[in-house]
């Protein structure tokens, strides 16, 4: 049954198993959102996993082991603003969810940039700052859906970034999805990701679901940009026996 995690009224020691799904309104009550996922006896993804991945600052760990993350300059309040060298750069809060508070910056525009930068500052957030890479124009973003560990499909995401467009306040755009066979290179660093992750979070549970987002580098090869594990879309629609695939995922870690 479908439960809303804020839910005074919920007693959560009644289910079997807890799965999150669709919590996107955590961003602005972070912590009262791992305080809960810390409550409930059986979650999953694990509160550990949730607590990590819901900061993207996660991806300068996946760096440090080797994993070919697009280059990201994280951006704390008081600290001075630096730029990656591109012709375009892409800023946006290291806690957020969907499109939210992200735009695409001309680099020949540093006001914006570091307008952008300091409007996530008031509020208290820690800014990240990428280079904006034009492949996503015409290929979009593959990501690769995990369940119950394994690899089950993958989609492309159109891109959804307009250059000059303002900052977005909602927290869903219309996305353009269709079903993707990734190349033998998107499967390897999916692969990659998800065992660095295991390295990573070692001593939780293993993951029920997961999320691998790529974009295409300069020579074409597979960036990591961002690898969901707290409430992503898993895009069941897009693939035959996706569905199925994790509801069996669920039942075998029921217990």
């Amino acid at each position: 049954m479908p439960a809303v995690w804020d839910d005074p009224a919920v007693d959560w020691a009644a289910f079997d198993l807890v799965v999150v799904r669709g919590t996107w309104d955590y961003v602005d009550r972070r912590d009262a959102f791992l305080a809960w996922a810390r409550s409930v006896p059986r979650l999953l993804n694990a509160p550990g996993v949730l607590a990590w991945n819901t900061d993207k600052r996660y991806l300068a760990e996946l760096a440090d082991l080797g994993l070919p993350v697009i280059p990201t300059t994280f951006v704390a309040p008081g600290e001075p603003l630096t730029t990656p060298e591109a012709p375009e750069l892409v800023v946006k809060p290291t806690v957020s969810a969907g499109s939210r508070d992200t735009r695409r910056h001309a680099a020949e525009r540093p006001d914006e940039v570091a307008a952008h930068v300091a409007y996530l500052h008031a509020a208290g957030r820690t800014a990240m700052v990428q280079p904006y890479l034009r492949g996503v124009d015409t290929a979009g973003e593959t990501a690769l859906l995990y369940l119950g560990g394994r690899y089950s499909h993958a989609i492309r995401k159109g891109p959804l970034l307009a250059p000059g467009a303002p900052a977005s306040s909602d927290l869903f755009v219309t996305e353009d999805i269709s079903p993707r066979e990734p190349s033998a290179a998107e499967r390897e660093t999916g692969d990659r990701v998800l065992a660095a992750v295991g390295e990573l979070l070692a001593g939780e549970p293993e993951l029920l679901y997961a999320r691998v987002d790529l974009v295409p580098g300069p020579d074409g090869s597979p960036l990591v940009i961002e690898v969901e594990l707290t409430e992503p879309s898993l895009f069941l629609d897009q693939a035959p026996h996706a569905p199925e695939r994790l509801a069996d995922a669920i039942a075998a870690r029921v217990p």
